[in-house]
Formats: C-alpha cells, sequence, structure tokens
C-alpha cells in the first residue's frame, strides 16, 4: 500500500513538475504542440481520403513513413550502447547520460509505432496485428516478429528506467539483482529489434536491393553512429538549459562510440558500392537509379549527394583526435551524420528499393504536403514525449523530486 502511494505521489509530482519550467522550456513545448497540432491536421485529412493522397503508389508502396520508421528502429536501439557500460559494466561516467539515452529510446519506440500506424492508413486497421483476432502469422511472417520485438524492448525500457527513477524517488538505491538482468536483455533485444528489421527487407525476394547480406550488420553500425550522436546532441541542449551536470568526459566517450560506428558504417557502404557497380548486372538497375538516375528520372540524387559527403565529411573529421574533442566541431559532426543517415536509411534504402518495378517500369515517389506535415508531427510528439520523460528524469536524479511520506499522510487524514 505504500508503495501504491509513493507510485501515485511520483506521478502528480512529476505532472507538476513537467508542467512548470522556464520560459524557453514552455515555449519549446508550445512550440511542438503547434506542430503537432497541424500534423494532427494533416492526418485527418489522410484518415478522410485515404493513402491517395500521399506520393505512394500501386508501384512505390512504402515512403516517407516507413522510411522514418527504419531510421528511428536504429535510434532506438542506440540507446543499449549506453545501457551496456552502464549497467552491465559499471562505468560510471556513463550515468549521467544512461537515462537520457533511455527515454531517447522510449520515444523513437513511439514514433516508430505510430509512423506504423500512419503507414497502415489508420489505427482501425491495427486488429489485423493483433494475435487470435486479426492475421498475425506468427512465427512465419517477419513483420509479426518486428511487432513483438519492438514493443518487447519498448516494455524494457519503460520498465527498468521506470524502477531505478522510482526508487531514486524514494529516497532509496535500486536493487542491482533486478535491473541488471534486465539490462542485459535489453542489450541482445536491442539487437535483434534492427536485425529483424533488417530481415523483413532482406527476405522480400523481389526487391533485389534489399537482398545484401551486409544490411543488417550495416543497420547495426548506422544505428550505433546516428543514435548515439543524437544523445551527444541531446546532451549538448541538456547542459545549456538545464542545471544537469553531464561532464565533458561522459561526452567524449559517447563520441568515441560514434566514431567507429561510423568508421564501419562507412567500410561497409564502400563494399556495398563495389559490388554493385563493379560488376554490376540488372540487378543493380536500383542503385544506379539512387546515385546516377535511370531514363532521366533523377528524383533521388539530390538526396543521396547530399548524404554521402556529409556521411564522409562527418566521419574523416571524427577520425581526428583534436577535431572530435574539440566539442563545438563535434556537435556539428554529429549532427552531419545524424542527417546523412537519416538521408540513406530513408529515402537512400526505401524507396530505390521499389524503382525499377518487376517489370522495369520507373514510376517515382515525392511526398505530399500530408506526408510531410504528418511526419513532422510524429516527430514533434517524439520530442515532446523525450522532453517530458527527461525533465521528469533530471528532476528526481538532481533530488527535486522526492517523496514526502509524512506530507502524503497528513494531507490524506485531513
Amino acid at each position: 500500500m505504500e508503495t501504491f502511494r509513493a507510485f501515485i505521489s511520483m506521478v502528480k509530482d512529476s505532472f507538476g513538475f513537467i508542467t512548470h519550467g522556464s520560459k524557453t522550456y514552455l515555449i519549446w513545448m508550445i512550440f511542438l504542440t503547434v506542430i503537432m497540432l497541424f500534423g494532427m491536421y494533416a492526418y485527418s485529412i489522410q484518415l478522410e481520403e485515404g493513402l491517395s493522397v500521399t506520393g505512394m503508389t500501386d508501384r512505390v508502396s512504402w515512403g516517407l513513413y516507413i522510411s522514418n520508421f527504419t531510421f528511428l528502429v536504429g535510434v532506438a536501439a542506440a540507446a543499449v550502447m549506453l545501457v551496456m557500460p552502464t549497467y552491465v559494466l559499471h562505468d560510471i561516467d556513463f550515468k549521467q547520460a544512461v537515462l537520457v539515452g533511455e527515454g531517447l529510446a522510449v520515444a523513437a519506440l513511439v514514433m516508430c509505432l505510430v509512423f506504423v500506424v500512419a503507414d497502415m492508413g489508420g489505427p482501425n486497421l491495427l486488429w489485423h496485428m493483433i494475435p487470435g483476432i486479426g492475421v498475425f502469422n506468427f512465427p512465419n511472417s517477419m513483420l509479426a516478429w518486428d511487432v513483438i520485438v519492438l514493443n518487447g524492448y519498448l516494455f524494457i525500457n519503460i520498465t527498468i528506467p521506470l524502477y531505478i527513477l522510482f526508487c531514486h524517488y524514494q529516497g532509496k538505491e535500486a536493487n542491482p539483482k533486478i535491473y541488471v538482468p534486465g539490462s542485459i536483455l535489453s542489450v541482445l533485444w536491442a539487437v535483434g529489434i534492427h536485425l529483424v528489421t533488417a530481415f523483413l527487407y532482406e527476405g522480400l525476394q523481389a526487391r533485389p536491393f534489399w537482398n545484401n547480406a551486409l544490411l543488417g550488420p550495416r543497420f547495426l553500425a548506422s544505428a550505433f553512429a546516428a543514435g548515439p550522436a543524437l544523445i551527444i546532441l541531446v546532451l549538448a541542449a541538456i547542459r545549456r538549459y538545464s542545471e544537469f551536470k553531464i561532464t565533458d568526459k561522459t561526452i567524449k566517450k559517447i563520441a568515441m562510440i560514434v566514431t567507429v560506428a561510423a568508421q564501419i558504417n562507412l567500410i561497409m557502404l564502400v563494399s556495398e558500392l563495389f559490388k554493385e557497380f563493379y560488376a554490376p548486372t540488372h540487378h543493380s538497375e536500383s542503385a544506379y537509379y539512387l546515385f546516377f538516375g535511370l531514363e532521366g528520372k533523377t528524383a533521388l540524387l539530390p538526396w543521396i549527394w547530399t548524404a554521402i559527403p556529409l556521411n564522409v565529411l562527418a566521419t574523416i573529421m571524427l577520425t581526428f583526435h583534436k577535431l572530435r574533442n574539440n566539442l563545438n566541431v563535434l556537435y556539428i559532426c554529429c549532427f552531419m551524420l545524424f542527417v546523412a543517415i537519416w538521408i540513406e536509411k530513408g529515402f537512400g534504402l526505401i524507396v530505390p528499393g521499389f524503382i525499377p518495378g518487376p517489370y522495369g517500369k520507373i514510376a517515382e515517389y515525392t511526398p505530399t504536403w500530408i506526408e510531410i506535415w504528418v511526419t513532422l508531427g510524429i516527430w514533434a510528439l517524439g520530442a515532446f514525449i523525450f522532453t517530458m520523460l527527461a525533465k521528469t528524469s533530471i528532476g528526481i536524479e538532481m533530488g527535486k523530486l522526492r517523496y514526502k511520506k509524512k506530507e502524503v499522510e497528513e494531507a490524506e487524514t485531513a
């Protein structure tokens, strides 16, 4: 009973804490709310008129929504790069950032699920994915596996930080025997969610652009580059706009993870390009369309030729110790790498897989304003959720939110 009271008290205190803040905080939350409202308006049009208002067609049936879904699965998986050294290897330098990373994973997973709902056309179709009611087709369908691993990883990333924060809220230390096994499981699960997503594409025999044995490993490498890069940018914002102390040493250690992952990702990219262009076959046409265009169709060229130079430049700059240790340069590199991988795993992976079609027809894809605003609205939702989670976590970790048992009992008596 006392535990339940403490939990209710934490919920009430957290709600009061996230609804108050500095002028900058309030402006940020209002800005995100406005973007979400525009996204909801665009989504209402999609619900009313159907997916015909998007740029997707029978030829290119996955577009901006699934591109963002694929990218965000990697962002969510990247939290494991902080979880493992903190909870398993007991590296205290990561301790300041781990709850921020797990909050980012929760926000990313929520966005993943919302992007899937948007791509399906509407929430009224979700019953198809419910075991025993819809056509779940488990274990034969890779999509069914994807649903399981995503929701399982979301559950893990909610329960472990919640338990730790709840203990700290009560002024207690969390029991390692409870959260360490879950942390180890989350490490394995994080690898699983991205590999299963990669297998989902690799298993489509009619899409030779995705039939690549390196797809799974490259998914992981790009995830462990872009995800921690975003974490570094978030930590930089937290250091600037809050009292929460994050040392340079913590950021520099995460930067090393970003650097190694970015280098591996670049090596795999070169390997893929060699395979596609050194001895090209008719299966290389999707890659030719992506990088050089086909039959005068060049919609993706500006995207991929923006991503590749950003990726290469950011990786080279991060490789040099002096540049990487300059935090201002580091933040610029992380931003470039994040944008580059977002393009590569979105328009550079999903869309060209459909072009040309099975009969050689080239039907290009361009997102409509409906898709763009729905996408922006979902990203704003993720940022909104993360901001609330981060503010609550920081409040508890800094001791601003604590359970006051006597005051609660006196209030109940009165």
